[in-house]
């Protein structure tokens, strides 16, 4: 195959700083059996730069990581790392590169200090103390998880995301030269991922080479400053930044030109009233608020949420997999008129309800088995045929074997390989194919597209519609918001422990979405139109995820997050923590400052609509002229006003001494109490005044004019309003 490297020069880009040092792959190949998994490839990388690895399941990416990090030995060529050539992991560790592996290599049984800090020490000395170890573990951790972790908790109560935070946080600790991350994002929701791509732009800045394999496109446009694509084993181009784009990427990864003309296909939508599984008043956890919630016939639902609001948890519910504190989900028997209680992974599996997690190495492969074994485990009840006696029908657990293989397109050898032969998105698919090998009525999917390439992805969401036109229905839960967009006909946003916000239809919006996520609801109002309102573009908020939060104030929300460091499916007798405080949002400080960089573009729009409006209704109110006098007149009556509010001085010596009389004060008590009124009654179209706290004395008696005064016109209301606005 012809390789495009030399339409695409590896030079490093102009706008970075240049560090001394090169690390390369020259001519190397990689076999396992008869699969070649890198096949001649080239690879440059730069110190300062951040270099990303993409390609389809099964191309190589995470082979060619694990061969610069001296994992994997190669059969031919060369690899070198500042002119050394290293070929176990103990030698590049020692010429400074660390390695993040796909898969979260946690010992649940150690304490997270201890799997922190593995193989730091040696068999009779100790690089750090306890209690400094501890030290570091806390600090390290708060920045990256964002979380107060005690540090000699088990590591095995932790989310899944806590869990690759540990991987990553023990790859820094080295502060390495040079940083390989192999899907490292895959576990971790939007938050989490922008922290991280913050330590590794500022890794970079320091003259770390990072390579980074990921799958996630739009991920990889926003933080790569090079990207190197495979196929099939072989190196087909490398991009530079100005070059990456999703359309160049995909040309690349498939071998074929990319048509803008194709179209998207629209949400699946269901016309079905009637109602497969649902829930009512199920609480999730002891302090959460109850939900109530109806899956349809037919029906593909998208569940989102910021890690650790509960969504994985509420999931797991309905699968069966784990229990609410308080209440089951009901599965539709009998066309829809009785429930059955789903109280445990028996009870959904009787009633048709097929589980597949994104977490494949806890909740999904058997390691020990093979590639068949593992796709057909869940037919060996169906294929006995013999009464009382176990008998396994291979040949049919066999055709149905090579039907998934075809139809997910899983690329494997042998069927009788051990399923960890094969790459991580692949052993994803297997998990996909012992799902609907049970010919499920309801799939529930705990982010079954982690680790699976883009083309996949687009084959799953076919895949998935046709099974929900068979009057199927399916529960989707992923981190990556992109997924619901033309999929999902419904998409529900939880927030401690609870359904915060629903869209539906034209209202599934990335961006309105990832607002809700973090605690602000984008429509006050009963009916929600769109959500076109709260975000600009696509591209404004690609650009503004990659914005570093700005620093709060004293006056914004207190960090008040229910933080769930254990897993609720692992440790039922965990301690109920403190509650939220659900007038104020439940925001965490990272919670706001993300927020705040996310709608402070968006707000100055809209108050430029707003006043643009406004001038165009109301022309006249800006076209009245008030002299410099008027103003500095004006000032003078304020401050009268607020010092006899507050008692300072007797009327009659404040209006000798500004030249007012009683009659002056008088009027001006009457038109401001007039004026709150008519603000109250939103007689007008908007209030020009910046800070109604000043036309308001803290006791409202002050604010009551006296019977039978006389009354203002409405000109001479909007040449105050215009005086109000000039001060």
């Amino acid at each position: 195959m012809e390789k495009t490297t030399n339409n695409h020069p590896s030079t490093a880009p102009d706008t970075l700083r240049k560090f001394p040092g090169e690390l390369s792959v020259r001519n190397v190949h990689k076999s396992f059996g008869v699969t070649k998994a890198l096949n001649d490839v080239s690879f440059t990388g730069y110190f300062g730069e951040i270099h990303a690895i993409i390609g389809g399941n099964g191309c190589g990416k995470s082979t060619l990581a694990k061969v610069l990090a001296g994992v994997l030995p190669i059969d031919s060529g060369k690899v070198s790392i500042n002119g050394s050539h290293p070929s176990t992991p103990k030698e590049s560790r020692d010429l400074g590169l660390a390695m993040v592996f796909q898969e979260v290599l946690v010992a649940d049984e150690a304490s997270i200090v201890d799997n922190l800090f593995i193989g730091t020490d040696g068999f009779f000395t100790k690089t750090l103390s306890d209690s400094e170890k501890q030290k570091i573990a806390r600090e390290m951790l708060g920045e990256l998880a964002d979380e107060d972790i005690d540090p000699l908790a088990p590591a095995g109560n932790l989310s899944l995301s806590t869990k690759a935070w540990i991987t990553i946080a023990r790859a820094l600790l080295s502060e390495p030269k040079v940083l390989v991350l192999d899907e490292s994002s895959a576990a971790l929701d939007f938050d989490s991922t922008e922290r991280l791509f913050d330590k590794m732009r500022e890794l970079r800045d320091r003259g770390t080479a990072i390579i980074i394999v990921t799958h996630r496109i739009a991920e990889l446009v926003r933080v790569s400053d090079r990207c190197t694509v495979l196929r099939d084993g072989v190196e087909v181009g490398v991009l530079e930044k100005h070059e990456i784009n999703e359309e160049n990427l995909l040309r690349l990864m498939t071998g074929q030109e990319q048509t803008k003309t194709s179209k998207k296909d629209g949400a699946h939508k269901t016309t079905s009233t009637q109602v497969s599984l649902k829930t009512e008043n199920i609480q999730v956890w002891p302090d959460s608020e109850k939900s109530n919630f109806d899956l349809h016939k037919g029906e593909i639902v998208g569940i989102t949420g910021l890690d650790g609001h509960g969504q994985d948890d509420f999931v797991r519910i309905l699968a069966g997999v784990s229990q609410a504190h308080e209440g089951h989900a009901q599965v539709g028997i009998h066309h829809g008129e009785d429930y059955f209680s789903i109280k445990s992974l028996e009870d959904a599996k009787h009633h048709e309800i097929a589980f597949v997690s994104g977490d494949r190495k806890r909740e999904g492969i058997l390691p020990n088995l093979s590639i068949i074994e593992n796709l057909g485990i869940s037919m060996y009840g169906n294929c006995s045929k013999v009464p009382g006696v176990n008998i396994i029908e291979w040949g049919a657990i066999s055709d149905i074997f090579d039907w998934e293989v075809e139809r997910l397109a899983i690329k494997t050898g042998p069927k009788e390989n051990l399923i960890t032969s094969l790459s991580g998105g692949n052993q994803q698919k297997v998990m996909l194919g012992r799902a609907f090998a049970t010919h499920p009525k309801i799939l529930v999917l705990l982010d079954p597209a982690r680790g699976i390439d883009l083309q996949t992805k687009r084959d799953l969401y076919k895949q998935l519609r046709e099974f929900a036109d068979e009057g199927n229905s399916v529960i989707y839960m992923s981190s990556e918001l992109e997924e619901f967009i033309g999929f999902c006909s419904r998409v529900l946003v939880f927030r401690n422990g609870s359904i915060y916000e629903t869209f539906t239809d034209e209202q599934i919006d990335p961006d309105a979405i990832l607002v809700s996520m973090f605690g602000h609801v984008q429509d006050e109002k009963p009916s929600k139109k769109t959500t076109t309102q709260v975000v600009d573009t696509n591209q404004q908020s690609i650009k503004l995820r990659g914005v570093s939060a700005k620093k709060t104030t004293d006056d914004e929300l207190e960090p008040n997050v229910h933080k769930y460091n254990l897993s609720k499916n692992d440790n039922n007798e965990a301690s109920s923590a403190a509650k939220y405080d659900k007038n104020r949002g439940n925001f965490s400080k990272s919670d706001e400052e993300n927020f705040k960089s996310l709608m402070t573009p968006v707000e100055d729009k809209n108050n430029r609509d707003k006043d643009s409006e406004i001038e165009q209704q109301s022309p006249t109110k800006v076209t009245l002229d008030y002299s410099e006098n008027d103003a500095e007149k004006f000032t003078k009556l304020m401050t009268f006003n607020a010092q006899k509010n507050k008692g300072g001085r007797r009327l009659s010596e404040a209006s000798t001494s500004k030249d007012y009389t009683d009659a002056d004060k008088q009027s001006f008590d009457k038109l401001s109490s007039f004026t709150q009124k008519k603000v109250t009654e939103n007689t007008f179209s908007s209030n020009p005044i910046k800070d109604k706290k000043t036309m308001q004395s803290k006791n409202p008696k002050d604010n009551i004019s006296e019977p039978g005064s006389f009354q203002y016109s409405e000109q001479d209301m909007e040449r105050f309003e215009k005086l109000m606005t000039r001060k």
